[in-house]
């Protein structure tokens, strides 16, 4: 029977396809297209050898093993009449060079670090495609949730592309609003001011808290839990924080649902040892928390930290000191007992410290008081970490053991770096100097190797002042400080006694620590004063001392510094006595001592109370008298609400202030916050109290002068402006003699750059 032809094509397709389904067989393999890589290469991933039979499956496994080299932009495999299986490729081009265009917030070498893709490297879509998340991550974690990332290419000879990524960085997401949910005895207003992230307002320009950071919220949880714990909720919790993006993506809005529980009170405080030598009635004293407290785990924190401290100093290196808290939900009622137990006894192996890139090893280990072999003491720990604060060098600085086999462990300490150099330029108005300039330059850090390098010029309407500074911090590689300063300053005393002064000299200094907490210091003084331009209708007494006086002083001062940061002083205390003694040569001849003494202390982490006292006595020799430049003067930077030299002697016929012989000033100051914290605005109000004596060698019948106190009171603001630090403050006498000098606004600014 003879088929159709409809017949004879269905024939033939079903014998083609049972073929195909069979394996054809490959005679040959021929690849074309290729430039820079090898057929070897090729024939490596297709996995097809010459005289064998393939299949559609082995043909798209092939198909796919190419493209997934990322060699090739398009790829081509098929097996002709003659059985030879033809290989196309088109290869991907080579990059040249990858650029970024409009990233303005974020520069090239940060983009440049997050990219895979690099010059010489070959191009793929996946691969730039990947690069566009990267980046775009990138911004998503500097706030900017808008932007776009165009990729572009400009194709060059010899198959090279430029790979060139266009960015609209769109504005920076910030927090639109802030909601807490759950919270009942504090409101959102005062937690708002606890955590880092902050509503959107027009006075935030200078600040970032506006601006949503998914890690600055995890922090913001962390804040919240440490602000309950304080004020006695001890089983609070953040139960979710959730921040949702506005559909156009420039703002976000963030929810927090918190349990507050229940508020506890201490009922019972204890302190247990495991260890018989501790005598636990000696340490009753470093209590923080008390019967009837309210429960702050700040304290309780503390009195860890004061317990392990003074164990470690009776020579208990090892041991644990651990807060057991039992806590009555019902009662609102809590027992805390601080178990002493032996710690983990181990010794320090290797001290690894990371970080420095700039500031060498050495200035590290020299600030550090435990060496390599010693056991380990968290007390030394502590003290460590204070010194290395102290030295202004780094931001952050983390010290932690890493346990090693045995009884040893590695001490490794991390710090990250700061700028330690400074350029100075001062622009601004003082109610004191009137308009000044000033500028210099300052290097903290000279070398990497602590050396304090500085230069500074500031001229004002009343006074111009050149200072050049250098300190060695440890000579011949010991711990004495040695330096050296020269100095030249010109005072307008006009208004206030009718002269100007000029001081010309030069300083040598050193000093050592016999403690961390107590130092000394030797100066050794040369300089030439002189009192110029005295007004015609000046006091006699000025006009007596015009001319030019040499001096030349050897003196000493011993510090106790027992502040918990010599930056920013929160809590502790810090003490200096001193004395100096002219007439080794020169045109006086005096004796004179000077005291301080600070006291610190924060309340609840936002108001700190700084109590002050300052005296000084100077008393000439050898029959000659303390002339104006050595005398003591009050008001203006000193007992704010009077002018400068408002106060002390003044004579009767010329209103001349012209000073004492000593002088007393003391008071108090409590700082606190007004809500604009990362604008660093804050406020003070302060109490200030002084008096000045009679200056010898002056006729009581020519001067108005009483020794009984002055006493101001007033309030004053704080900015460290990105420009500078800014302080306001204005003071009201309240107890003043008739013929005192006062001011009640009073202005400092300065720029920092």
């Amino acid at each position: 029977m003879k088929k159709t032809g409809l017949g004879t094509f269905i024939c033939c397709l079903l014998a083609s396809t049972s073929s195909l389904a069979a394996g054809v067989y490959v005679k040959d393999i021929k690849i074309s297209g290729l430039e820079r890589v090898e057929p070897e290469t090729v024939l490596s991933y297709i996995n097809i050898k010459k005289g064998s039979t393939t299949s559609d499956e082995a043909m798209n496994a092939a198909l796919k093993n190419l493209y997934s080299t990322g060699l090739f932009e398009d790829i081509s495999i098929n097996v002709d009449s003659a059985s030879v299986m033809q290989v196309k490729v088109s290869e991907n081009p080579i990059i040249s060079q990858v650029l970024f265009d409009g990233n303005d917030k974020i520069d090239d070498d940060m983009l440049t670090s997050e990219v895979r893709l690099s010059p010489r490297s070959t191009y793929s879509r996946a691969k730039v495609q990947e690069d566009v998340r990267r980046i775009m991550e990138v911004y998503r974690r500097a706030g900017r949730y808008a932007t776009v990332v165009n990729p572009e290419i400009i194709r060059r000879d010899q198959n090279r592309v430029d790979l060139i990524f266009n960015i609209n960085e769109g504005p920076a997401a910030v927090i639109d609003k802030i909601n807490f949910i759950g919270n009942e005895h504090y409101s959102s207003k005062e937690l708002q001011e606890v955590i880092m992230s902050k509503e959107s307002r027009w006075y935030r320009i200078f600040s970032s808290s506006e601006n949503y950071d998914a890690e600055k919220t995890e922090y913001d949880k962390e804040l919240l839990r440490r602000f309950y714990l304080k004020k006695g909720y001890a089983d609070f919790r953040v139960i979710s924080n959730v921040a949702e993006l506005s559909p156009d993506k420039k703002s976000f809005t963030l929810t927090f649902v918190v349990d507050e529980g229940a508020k506890y009170k201490i009922n019972n405080v204890n302190i247990t040892s495991d260890i018989k030598e501790v005598n636990v009635a000696e340490f009753n004293d470093l209590l923080e928390v008390e019967d009837g407290d309210t429960y702050n785990l700040d304290n309780i924190d503390k009195t860890v930290t004061a317990l392990t401290d003074e164990l470690g100093k009776k020579g208990f290196a090892f041991v644990d000191v651990t807060p057991e808290v039992d806590r009555n939900s019902q009662a609102g009622e809590a027992d805390i007992t601080f178990h002493i137990k032996e710690g983990e006894r181990f010794f320090i192996d290797r001290i690894n410290i990371h970080g420095n890139t700039r500031t060498h090893d050495k200035v590290i280990r020299r600030e550090l008081r435990l060496e390599e072999g010693d056991a380990f003491n968290a007390s030394k720990i502590k003290d460590s970490r204070r010194n290395l604060d102290n030295l202004d060098y780094f931001e952050k600085i983390d010290i932690n053991t890493t346990p090693k086999d045995g009884n040893r462990a590695d001490l490794d300490v991390d710090v990250k770096e700061k700028s330690t150099g400074y350029f100075n330029v001062g622009v601004g108005y003082s109610t004191v100097n009137g308009a000044l300039v000033r500028t210099g330059v300052t290097e903290n850090n000279f070398r990497g190797v602590g050396q304090q390098l500085g230069f500074d010029v500031a001229v004002s309407q009343k006074s111009q002042d050149f200072d050049v500074s250098f300190t060695e911090p440890y000579f011949l590689d010991r711990r004495l400080r040695a330096g050296v300063d020269l100095f030249h300053s010109r005072q307008d005393y006009q208004d206030e006694s009718s002269y100007d002064s000029k001081t010309t000299g030069g300083r040598l200094r050193t000093g050592w620590n016999y403690t961390d907490d107590l130092s000394q210091q030797l100066r050794y003084t040369l300089k030439e004063d002189e009192i110029t331009s005295v007004g015609r209708y000046a006091s006699k007494y000025i006009k007596a001392e015009e001319g030019k006086y040499t001096g030349s002083s050897f003196g000493t001062t011993l510090v106790y510094d027992k502040r918990d940061s010599a930056n920013f002083t929160r809590d502790g205390y810090f003490l200096s006595a001193g004395g100096d003694i002219a007439g080794a040569g020169g045109d006086e001849k005096y004796y004179k001592f000077d005291g301080k003494a600070y006291w610190y202390y924060t309340m609840m982490d936002y108001y700190t109370l700084k109590f002050f006292a300052n005296a000084g006595y100077i008393e000439g020799y050898g029959g000659k008298p303390v002339r104006l430049a050595n005398r003591y003067f009050l008001g203006g930077y000193t007992m704010r609400g009077f002018d400068v030299g408002g106060i002390g002697a003044r004579d009767k016929y010329t209103d001349d202030a012209l000073g004492g012989n000593w002088m007393v000033y003391t008071g108090a100051e409590l700082g606190f916050p007004i809500g604009l914290d990362e604008l660093g605005l804050s406020a003070h109000v302060f109490t200030d109290v002084g008096t000045l004596g009679k200056p010898d060698n002056i006729d009581r019948a020519d001067v108005y002068y009483s020794d009984k106190p002055r006493v101001a009171v007033g309030f004053g603001f704080q900015w460290l402006s990105p420009m500078g630090q800014i302080d306001i403050d204005f003071g009201f006498p309240i107890v003043k003699e008739k013929y005192d000098e006062t001011e009640v606004f009073r202005l400092n600014f300065g720029t920092r750059l």
